[in-house]
């Protein structure tokens, strides 16, 4: 890995666990093993690097995405594969980092924004489409509606007043919400594959 490909990395591994704002580039020289001057020399300051760590991350999570489509047979299983992949992300994610980005890190917060409002909304829209298509999800659901519903309940979950990360992990808050999402939806069928792969989760979960 270039070296500054491995400080991006290291920085979204702190900024994740700790949020960004305690995070700052002693911090990250320390983490990494390299002088401050020579983290100088790979980015003109911490906005820059957090742009570039938001950067980074959005374009994994679009391939992530990408990929669970890909790989399902059906949408529910899509929804699941996407759930498996949240666990990953925000098993240890620091809820502040949306906050801190949102606060101190504009130009990294619009680009967040922007996958948000274009890649996620048009994601979970086919995802839609395709359950709805296959019979799986119910013929009347609103997709303009229930895809805006789902994203801004994706946000919700970083809402630090509504649960407190004292007594909340952000990301069992997000499955939770997603399943009862999922379950709104479904045919018969539906929920048939939902049970399904449900019980699927938790018997591998369980070993």
């Amino acid at each position: 890995m270039e070296a500054k490909e491995r400080i991006i990395e290291q920085a979204r591994e702190l900024f994740i666990r700790l949020g960004i704002r305690s995070v700052s580039m002693d911090d990250i020289a320390g983490q990494i093993g390299i002088s401050k001057k020579t983290l100088y020399q790979h980015f003109e300051d911490k906005d820059e690097l957090v742009e570039l760590v938001v950067a980074f991350e959005t374009k994994r999570m679009q391939d992530e995405c990408h990929a669970c489509a890909n790989t399902a047979e059906n949408a529910v299983e899509e929804i699941f594969k996407t759930m498996e992949m949240v666990m990953q992300h925000f098993r240890n994610m620091n809820p502040m980092v949306l906050f801190d980005m949102h606060k101190f890190h504009g130009q990294a917060f619009a680009r967040f924004m922007e996958h948000k409002n274009i890649f996620l909304l048009d994601f979970i829209s086919t995802n839609l489409k395709r359950g709805v298509s296959e019979g799986n999800f119910r013929q009347d659901i609103k997709i303009d509606i229930l895809a805006k519903f789902r994203l801004e309940s994706m946000m919700l979950a970083f809402n630090m007043e509504a649960f407190p990360p004292a007594k909340y992990n952000l990301a069992e808050v997000t499955i939770i919400m997603i399943e009862n999402f999922l379950y709104g939806l479904a045919t018969a069928a539906g929920f048939k594959l939902i049970e399904q792969y449900k019980a699927k989760k938790n018997t591998i979960h369980a070993q």
